[in-house]
């Protein structure tokens, strides 16, 4: 260390050996120059990246709802049961799925639909006795190329305007039965709110939804079971109704009966589902119209 009094280099010790000067002081001078000299930059502080407010509402819904659906398949009379006002969400999205897979599996699968008509027709007596066995072969070739062929491309069959208008068709159809079913309730003497009511209701139709879930993964796995599921999912319709009245007490005993009430619903369920067969058998007239008229089609053939 170097004397800071007369420059003199000292080896160790608490004096210079040259002029008598206190060393110490001068190491604890250098060390606290030292320290002062040295001052840490202060380290940003990480602000992590707050994800996108629609992703962390969609989180926030889905998770319930994914548990919800399947407490409902589970358990469903105990799920409807337990579901109040705070089950309006999820039953809202469980009627929106139910509208929505219908015409979304039609979409898909109406080439296997289409298929099958045929096959079934060709089993008739009448129709079965007057074909030889080269056209069942000749048929079953030809189903099998409409399978591989995407039709909708040369029919020019589009999503939007098929899935879109006739999932809001189905949903309207639902919402007027599901109105239809709450004022049989009320005249019913069951007191309950509409958005309870439509809670009880949309959990009940869980099971129905799933069916149709099911039959959709199978259209697009082009297999032509999906149908069942379709037909299972749709006349399912005829069992929440009487599930969700029976599932609400009578405030009185002068309120119309259950059965009666399930009846008039029954009714009102018949004349939508014939609306919407309407509806979509106008579609399917026109698919065959543009089958018919596609001059690609009939070059495929």
């Amino acid at each position: 260390m170097n004397c800071s009094n007369c420059g003199h280099f000292n080896a160790g010790g608490k004096f210079c050996v040259k002029c008598g000067h206190k060393l110490q002081e001068e190491a604890a001078v250098s060390q606290a120059a030292a320290a002062s000299e040295y001052q840490p930059q202060p380290q940003p502080a990480y602000a992590p990246q707050e994800p996108n407010q629609r992703v962390r509402q969609a989180k926030k819904v889905s998770k319930p709802f994914f548990s919800y659906f399947a407490e409902g398949i589970k358990n469903p009379t105990a799920t409807a049961q337990a579901a109040g006002e705070s089950q309006f969400v999820n039953a809202l999205i469980t009627v929106i799925l139910y509208a929505l897979s219908i015409p979304i599996m039609l979409y898909v699968g109406w080439k296997l639909l289409l298929i099958q008509f045929v096959r079934s027709m060709f089993k008739l007596p009448i129709i079965s006795e007057e074909l030889a066995p080269s056209d069942m072969e000749d048929f079953n070739t030809g189903a099998d190329l409409i399978k591989a062929t995407d039709i909708n491309s040369i029919i020019h069959f589009n999503f939007t305007d098929f899935v879109f208008k006739q999932g809001i068709f189905i949903f309207i159809g639902l919402a007027i039965i599901i109105g239809a079913t709450y004022v049989a309730a009320k005249f019913g003497k069951v007191d309950v709110s509409f958005k309870e009511f439509f809670s009880r209701f949309g959990t009940f139709l869980i099971i129905p939804t799933a069916l149709l879930l099911i039959g959709l993964v199978l259209a697009f796995l082009h297999v032509e079971y999906f149908s069942y599921f379709m037909n299972f999912g749709l006349l399912s319709i005829f069992l929440v109704v009487p599930f969700t009245i029976a599932s609400f007490k009578q405030s009185g005993t002068n309120g119309l009966d259950r059965i009666y009430s399930t009846l008039i619903v029954y009714v009102v369920i018949t004349i939508v589902l014939t609306f919407i067969a309407n509806g979509l058998g106008e579609e399917a007239k026109t698919i065959i119209t543009r089958m018919g008229n596609s001059s690609e089609l009939n070059d495929l053939f």
